[in-house]
């Protein structure tokens, strides 16, 4: 007898069904065919004794299984309740009415118990697609793929819970979630606030325009000057994610397996700070079946790279072509995913290998050919595509000892939410923009004209310090967001200058 299941399979972060046909025949054998990996071939042990755990059987005949589209790979375990059910309709062993309306995934163990599995959120947006109206899937992913509207979604524990379903009609746990109460309930603040920051209030405005523009920002300083704090702050004061950034950080997250169980949309946007040891597949994704790396995962949050010139030079070049585009393109023989990577690079650095600027006053100097040696593992093409540098000083003693709270997040929040506003009115007719930091050449030319003294004022400081075309953009954008900030239409000579200033690693002579 001849019966169709459906599950699902994850390629990037978008899911396709598949159709998994189950025919059991007089004969002996257990065949399963359609490209599935080790881990699907294991599943028929997992199956058997998971059914004879629960008083069911995999019937002595013969059994063979498709996996349809049979050109496409299938990996991991996720199969494996779809497999179950499949063999006992077929085998007659359950009722199989109505089982065209369901999608079915879950990993057995073998007492029948369901593990969580991978990309539930973007099974279920695929599911409701394709017009599918129940999905179950163990209850760990259940508020996950609940965020989903117009599809019954029912979280299980137990296979027995699901052959009880569908033989005696026992009703399954229903999981509901209102999407947008629960999104908008847990936009709190994280426990990190700029009010604990004493003195930096020239970084702490650097941080603002960054925020304010989604602009990418490198921290130079000695150690314990306060980078990694600065840094660990930033996401408190970037404007409250919308629900569709939401879901896609969600989808991302959810496809890598990094949701927590029993949690449902993310609220908060991402912070990532991988350490200096990571490869380039780590970071930017990859693999045999090829997975979200770190600049993914920090989609519409912060990715913090602390000590940028220790992570490896091929390391950092991979980042060259994702932080332009925002997305990601990992391509193997027979098949291409995109991942998107639209994120702020914050990244920290010490001035020298000891630590210290070129001071006489340090407990550990370097010569300037051993600083230039240091920083020269930081490529110039990498450099131009951070629109901020900054260089932060020690906190002097009165300043760390004064009991007065500096400005908290929510007030430069606040600042930094009506400057996104206005940018958010600007690109309304744009594809793909939404702030100051993502603006083309096109737009550059558009939305930030300057006035003759401003031109000149940009040409003089382009000449001395010998900046290339895309620094010249990238003055241009910090610019329109400090104007933005001041609610100013137009772009006026301060503002240029003050943008002409974040570019530190670009003057000639900065290492004193």
């Amino acid at each position: 007898m001849l019966k169709k299941v459906f599950g699902s399979a994850v390629f990037g972060v978008e899911a396709t069904t598949i159709t998994v046909e189950v025919n059991v025949d007089s004969g002996i054998g257990y065949h399963l065919v359609g490209l599935p990996d080790n881990a699907i071939k294991e599943s028929n042990y997992r199956i058997a004794a998971a059914l004879q755990n629960n008083g069911y059987k995999i019937p002595g005949k013969k059994i063979i299984i498709n996996m349809s589209p049979a050109d496409l790979r299938k990996e991991g375990s996720a199969y494996d309740v779809t497999l179950a059910i499949g063999i006992l309709a077929a085998s007659k062993q359950i009722k199989a009415d109505h089982l065209e309306d369901y999608l079915i995934m879950g990993e057995l163990s073998l007492d029948g118990t369901l593990q969580p599995i991978k990309g539930a959120l973007p099974i279920a947006i695929k599911a409701r697609e394709e017009g599918f109206k129940n999905f179950i899937i163990p209850s760990q992913n259940a508020k996950e793929a609940a965020i989903v509207n117009d599809l019954k979604v029912f979280g299980v524990d137990n296979i027995k819970q699901v052959i009880n379903h569908f033989n005696k009609g026992e009703p399954l746990p229903q999981t509901t979630i209102n999407t947008r109460e629960e999104f908008y309930k847990n936009l709190d603040f994280p426990e990190f606030d700029f009010a604990d920051v004493k003195g930096q209030e020239s970084i702490k405005r650097c941080m603002e325009i960054a925020a304010a523009g989604g602009h990418n920002i490198i921290l130079i300083g000695p150690p314990g000057a306060g980078k990694t704090m600065l840094a660990k702050r930033l996401p408190s004061i970037l404007p409250p994610m919308t629900l569709q950034e939401a879901l896609e950080t969600t989808k991302i997250h959810s496809v890598a397996g990094r949701v927590k169980a029993h949690m449902g949309l993310m609220a908060q946007r991402p912070f990532r700070s991988p350490h200096h040891t990571i490869s380039n597949v780590a970071l930017v994704g990859g693999g045999s079946y090829p997975q979200p790396g770190e600049i993914s995962l920090s989609h519409n949050g912060v990715l913090f790279l602390d000590e940028l010139p220790e992570f490896k030079r091929e390391v950092l070049e991979v980042m060259r072509q994702p932080l332009e585009d925002r997305e990601v393109t990992i391509s193997r023989a027979k098949f291409t995913v995109t991942y998107p990577s639209s994120f702020m690079l914050v990244a920290s650095m010490n001035p020298s290998p000891s630590g210290y600027f070129n001071d006489p006053d340090a407990p550990v100097t370097s010569s300037p050919a051993e600083m230039q040696r240091y920083l020269s593992k930081i490529s110039g093409p990498l450099l131009d595509r951070i629109d901020i540098h900054i260089e932060v000083t020690p906190v002097p003693f009165e300043k760390l000892s004064d009991d007065r709270k500096g400005e908290a997040s929510v007030a430069i929040r606040k600042r930094v939410t009506l400057a996104r506003d206005v940018q958010t009115q600007r690109f309304k007719d744009a594809d793909n923009i939404h702030y100051n930091a993502q603006m083309g050449t096109r737009q550059i030319r558009e939305f930030c004209a300057l006035d003759e003294p401003s031109k000149q004022l940009l040409k003089t400081a382009m000449e001395r310090l010998n900046l290339s075309a895309r620094a010249y953009d990238r003055i241009l954008k910090v610019a329109r967001t400090i104007a933005d900030l001041e609610q100013s239409s137009s772009i006026l000579g301060q503002h240029i200058t003050e943008a002409i200033q974040y570019r530190s690693l670009d003057r000639e002579g900065w290492l004193g």
